[in-house]
């Protein structure tokens, strides 16, 4: 083989392409494998494989490193690790590139794997370099078993052997039997879970697992796809003596026995945080938002709420108005005290009365016994008048009074009752015109906006259209029992983005349970929409979705990761295909090669 072409006939068994790489040219050996040409270019079937490389940005890529390798002078093989071409072979379609070197001779062998390989892949090569490191041990423990003839001993053994290497790899394993109870649970299972694993064994994923149940019915929702559909679950763990843990539940069939599943727990924690430095915090007690209008008010709410004052909420109807004064009382010293919100719209006086203050028997028609009022349920706690822009003129007064003496007097009494509450007001008028009309007292206005908070429209912080869509599809498929569903189709994401949305968050939450309940693919398109939105055009630039620094976060993602394009994926929110084409769309490879 000194110096001379490898024999075609020999490379044709090899169902790949094979290309010898010269100074000046990409040369293919042997016949063409059987997946040649893709259909992404049967329409130019006399086009010879080596013009493959011009048509992917990834293999162009790849032979830049592969040129680095050959003349680093070191042996073995250099592989590109898996990737996809979704424009040539189509979505489920995986590939893999090695460079090789015999003596002067290079190579690049282009091999094809189906969909199956992608969830396993890592696992099985982490696995395979660390049994191959340790295979000397693991031959002389096989001929000692065989010596000795227990195959019981020489079972639990490579059990053990399996699962010092998952431990190795960070991979926690839990295994279910038919029934979802747990069987097995690995040591480091334990150490990720935090709990005892004695505890854990003979109990179903709800009963013994130490995470939110809502999460254990993911899981198992997720067990009862097909294997082609399923996708890892992420579940965060709250820390009992330190940070919160996130984890990857990944859900697998028991090659043994299909209706067993085994669970591999993977800590994610470091690639939260990572991402978290990148995109910024997502997410405020339940308030979903990062444009900055949000930021500023997820600031406002902490400087306010430690502050025992009367707090105005003002923002259009759908905004989180309600959602703004839970967060509030949660972060205030009455958190230990109870919440109590109350629609003021669309009462009379003598039943918003009744509701706010109590009312004595008698009182009024109906009043068949004494009553307690919000104000005296609350005690100690907040209360939230919410619309009270459409509170009656005489209501205002006592309610003036209340907040100003500290006490209310129940309907039909007249002994005052001490009270302490903190008020929380929300509208979605504008106060100040309702004092212009007389419609809303002056100095009730004045007492209860002694802290104010508006809350931007949907329209105004458009930037937070695809999280709080992510955050809606995610829980509202599990409540719908929709996990076939796996994602919001791009042009359905433009349509969003173009929306005005009127109704606001609360209107984009309705149009995503719509759009699940009609969803009959893996993506939620169009035609799934209310009809509302079926008239929103999508946009003609070919990403909505980026910022004007999406460029600048890309090369950070690559930066943090030394390079490694699938991480930087994850990192940055993108699958991979998308990521490859945003490379070559902003011309970052250049750049890369510096990293």
């Amino acid at each position: 083989m000194s110096g001379s072409l490898p024999d075609p006939a020999f490379l044709s068994v090899f169902d790949a392409l094979i290309f010898q790489k010269t100074a000046e040219r990409l040369d293919h050996l042997g016949d063409l494998p059987s997946w040649f040409p893709p259909p992404g270019l049967r329409q130019e079937a006399d086009l010879p494989p080596e013009q493959l490389v011009d048509r992917s940005f990834f293999l162009q890529h790849f032979l830049h490193e592969a040129r680095e390798w050959w003349e680093s002078g070191r042996t073995g093989q250099c592989k590109s690790g898996l990737w996809s071409e979704p424009a040539l072979f189509g979505e489920d379609v995986v590939l893999e590139a090695t460079a090789v070197r015999h003596r002067s001779l290079r190579y690049v062998i282009l091999q094809r794997f189906g969909p199956d390989i992608l969830p396993i892949q890592p696992l099985l090569q982490k696995a395979r370099e660390e049994q191959l490191s340790h295979r000397q041990a693991v031959n002389q423990h096989e001929r000692t078993e065989a010596r000795l003839g227990s195959r019981l001993a020489k079972s639990e053994q490579e059990r053990d052997d399996v699962m010092a290497v998952l431990d190795g790899l960070g991979l926690g394993t839990i295994m279910l039997n038919a029934n979802r109870d747990v069987t097995f649970i690995s040591g480091k299972a334990s150490e990720l879970l935090q709990t005892d694993p004695a505890r854990m064994i003979g109990r179903t994923l709800v009963e013994g697992f130490p995470w939110k149940p809502a999460d254990s019915v993911r899981v198992e929702e997720m067990g009862r796809l097909p294997r082609s559909q399923r996708q890892v679950v992420p579940v965060v763990m709250d820390g009992k003596n330190h940070s919160a843990t996130a984890l990857e539940v990944e859900v697998q069939d028991d090659p043994r026995d299909p209706r067993k599943t085994i669970l591999l727990l993977k800590d994610v924690s470091e690639m939260e945080a990572l991402r978290r430095q990148l995109v910024g915090p997502t997410q405020f007690h339940n308030l979903v938002g990062k444009c900055p209008a949000m930021r500023a008010v997820y600031e406002r709410i902490g400087d306010i709420a430690v502050v025992d004052v009367p707090v105005l909420i003002d923002g259009e109807t759908g905004t989180g108005k309600e959602l703004v004064a839970r967060a509030l009382h949660q972060l205030s010293p009455r958190h230990e005290y109870p919440f109590l919100p109350v629609n003021c719209a669309g009462l009379t006086d003598s039943l918003l009365g009744s509701q706010l203050f109590g009312h004595k028997r008698g009182a009024f028609t109906g009043a068949t016994s004494d009553h307690e009022g919000f104000f005296e349920s609350a005690e100690g706690g907040t209360l939230l008048l919410d619309e009270i822009g459409d509170m009656p003129l005489p209501i205002q007064t006592t309610l003036l009074r209340a907040l100003q003496e500290g006490e209310i007097i129940r309907l039909g009494e007249s002994r005052p009752r001490k009270v302490n509450v903190r008020v929380l007001a929300a509208t979605n008028q504008p106060l100040q015109e309702l004092v212009d009309r007389g419609a809303f007292r002056a100095d009730l206005l004045y007492r209860i906006r002694v802290a104010r908070l508006r809350l931007p429209p949907l329209r105004e912080r458009r930037e937070d259209i695809p999280l709080l869509s992510t955050a809606f599809f995610e829980k509202s498929r599990v409540a719908f029992g929709k996990m076939q569903v796996l994602g919001i189709a791009p042009e359905t994401m433009q349509r969003f983005l173009r929306y005005s949305w009127p109704g606001n968050v609360r209107e984009l939450q309705a149009a995503l349970e719509y759009a699940l309940i009609h969803c009959r693919s893996e993506n939620i398109l169009p035609t799934d929409l209310p009809p509302e939105l079926c008239d929103v055009f999508p946009a003609v630039q070919s990403s909505p979705l980026l910022k004007p620094n999406e460029r600048q976060r890309i090369l950070d993602a690559l930066a943090q990761t030394k390079g490694k394009r699938a991480q930087a994926a994850k990192l940055v929110g993108m699958s991979r295909s998308t990521f490859y084409r945003r490379l070559t769309e902003l011309n970052i490879a250049h750049e890369e090669s510096s990293i």
